[in-house]
């Protein structure tokens, strides 16, 4: 077998891989969707349904990992490829987070529509910041089927906004608290999902990380902003 036969053959593995990544990615992103829906509406339903899509999102991450690990010991991929595998194993992993973390927000959901919340609790603005994380995951897995090393950046700049959305509801929430000790337990609900969806948008800026580390060959984890603007340029 020529050594252009089966080159082709390791591009069109590595295709397939990346479109499984990107299917996984689609249905964590919908997952994510469905649980802030469930969320805003105190659908029992569409919760219920986030939950039960756990299970297919863990089924794919080991399949892709399966596929990761043949492709790895047959080929002995070297240089770009072997990061593009080892990457993937990363983003599968920071895929899966996503979905824990959204049936983690269903789950919640379900706890408060059995006890009662507060119709004065900030529903919307966890939703807002839900919708931040959303956008944020969207953005990742569009730049990974790219390779686009400039949009992976601009996720990474943006995850601060995230961050900055649940500090203010930490303190909105505290304040309820305080002033209606009715609503300690539901608010305490609501930490957990502003928390979750802070989550998400860390491992949105995971994938990100990945993406640069493809195409760059730099690992900028835990790096100043400014040193990672200078890998891209």
């Amino acid at each position: 077998m020529s050594d252009k036969h089966l080159s082709t053959q390791f591009d069109a593995e590595l295709s397939g891989i990346s479109t499984r990544v990107l299917e996984m990615g689609g249905l964590v992103e919908s997952q994510v969707a469905q649980a802030l829906y469930a969320l805003t509406q105190f659908s029992g339903e569409a919760a219920n349904q986030v939950i039960a899509e756990e299970e297919r999102v863990n089924a794919m991450e080991i399949d892709i990992d399966r596929a990761l690990s043949t492709i790895i010991a047959r080929r002995q991929p070297t240089a770009r490829d072997l990061r593009l595998l080892i990457a993937i194993s990363k983003t599968i992993n920071n895929l899966e987070r996503v979905g824990d973390e959204a049936a983690r927000i269903a789950r919640t959901v379900l706890r408060l529509i059995s006890t009662g919340v507060s119709t004065r609790l900030p529903v919307s603005d966890v939703s807002f910041e839900g919708n931040l994380a959303i956008e944020q995951l969207r953005k990742a897995l569009d730049a990974f089927a790219r390779l686009d090393v400039n949009k992976a950046l601009e996720v990474m700049k943006q995850d601060d906004q995230i961050d900055q959305e649940f500090d203010g509801l930490m303190r909105m929430l505290i304040t309820y608290m305080m002033e209606d000790p009715r609503t300690i337990s539901a608010s305490i609900d609501l930490v957990f999902v502003a928390k979750a969806i802070e989550r998400v948008g860390d491992h949105a800026k995971n994938l990100a990380e990945q993406i640069i580390y493809i195409v760059k060959g730099a690992d900028v984890r835990h790096l100043p902003m400014a040193n990672v603007e200078s890998y891209i340029k």
